[in-house]
């Protein structure tokens, strides 16, 4: 029973900050941003899917109401759970504009809808890389934050930070993947915060060592055969 009611005041609590979304979204104010600390959309890689979602169960409202107008009890039960499904995809837009990943001068807070909130100190960030990425697979220590099924910005961790999944439960991460509307602008400004010091940590030194490796050892033009050979 402590289960259920457990998952039971999860699902309620996201519900009402999808509600208390669409309230900030109307009144155009962003949760968490100001006083130093700046907002980064995502929303932009997935509002056409939610359009689309939305659009689709409003002609199911619409075709239902015709299929059903000789039933009035089952025409209002489903009229008013497909209004209710219409407002949570307003919601998870609203929520997705209303809640976006915040830089100050010491962390970095990561979000996803009303689901994700991972605030990441800046100094447990060894490196900070530009990454696209279309195709993602699960994997023990690793966190993909995916918009509209692409991810844009990867961090490396230092050391590893515990998160708490939708449902409470505990997990351990040294890799974050997520998208950011603007990346480049993102990337930026968290090496500038991160300081100097960002190119000597791990990731960058592999990418260095990397780089040197594939280096070619000699870029003068090879010479021509000799033609008496």
């Amino acid at each position: 029973m402590r289960a259920v009611a457990r998952i039971a005041h999860v699902l309620v609590r996201h519900e009402l900050l999808l509600l208390a979304a669409i309230v900030r979204w109307l009144g155009r104010r962003p949760h968490g941003v100001g006083d130093g600390r700046r907002g980064f959309g995502y929303a932009r890689g997935q509002g056409a899917m939610l359009f689309g979602f939305g659009f689709v169960c409003a002609i199911e409202t619409a075709a239902l109401s015709v299929l059903l107008r000789g039933f009035p009890l089952l025409h209002l039960i489903f009229l008013v759970v497909d209004l209710y499904t219409i407002l949570m995809v307003v919601g998870l837009h609203a929520s997705s504009v209303t809640r976006p990943h915040v830089l100050s001068a010491t962390d970095l807070r990561l979000r996803r809808f009303a689901t994700v909130d991972l605030c990441l100190p800046l100094a447990s960030v060894a490196a900070v890389h530009r990454e696209l990425r279309a195709t993602h697979e699960k994997r023990e220590g690793e966190l993909d934050l995916v918009v509209g099924s692409q991810t844009s910005i990867t961090l490396e961790l230092a050391e590893p930070v515990t998160y708490r999944t939708f449902f409470g439960r505990s997990r351990t991460v040294r890799l974050v993947r997520f998208h950011a509307d603007e990346p480049d602008v993102l990337v930026t400004e968290l090496r500038q915060g991160l300081g100097p010091e960002l190119g000597q940590r791990p990731g960058q030194e592999l990418g260095q060592k990397l780089g040197q490796e594939l280096k070619p050892g000699r870029t003068a033009p090879s010479p021509l055969p000799d033609p008496s050979a």
